[in-house]
């Protein structure tokens, strides 16, 4: 079975748990939790008729950045041709555990099944997340 979809806007990546220091409580931050309901929700409409996956499974993550506004035609297409790659937040790991988070106990049982993971920063004309999760 394999799932494809796409989040399109700004790419959050997995911020830190905070603490509330009046009461000793940790919690995920809100555009955290905002953003995994979006990946959940994309993912809903793109795939309508989805069953849970309980066998191994496998991820490609392709995170399109927007191009800074002030670039240059050329580098705008060196940039589009994937010559030069994003290097700025949200790190690489963080926009994977993004999803991850979003998809477990929802797409797949357990995050202990994704045995391949594959994630990469491109720059893109849309800001956007591109997600194929495959059961192999």
């Amino acid at each position: 079975m394999i799932y494809e979809f796409e989040v399109e806007g700004k790419i959050v990546g997995k911020e830190r748990p905070r603490v509330n220091m009046y009461t000793g409580m940790v919690y995920t931050p809100n555009r955290t939790k905002e953003y995994e309901f979006l990946v959940q929700q994309s993912f809903k409409v793109q795939n309508p008729n989805f069953e849970m996956l309980d066998g191994r499974v496998a991820i490609e993550v392709i995170a399109y950045m927007s191009i800074p506004k002030n670039t240059s035609k050329v580098k705008t297409q060196a940039m589009l041709d994937n010559q030069i790659s994003p290097t700025k937040k949200p790190d690489i790991d963080n926009i994977a555990k993004s999803i991850l988070d979003a998809m477990n106990k929802f797409v797949f049982k357990d995050d202990n099944q994704v045995s391949k993971i594959s994630v990469e920063k491109r720059y893109g004309e849309k800001e956007k997340v591109y997600v194929k999760i495959e059961e192999y």
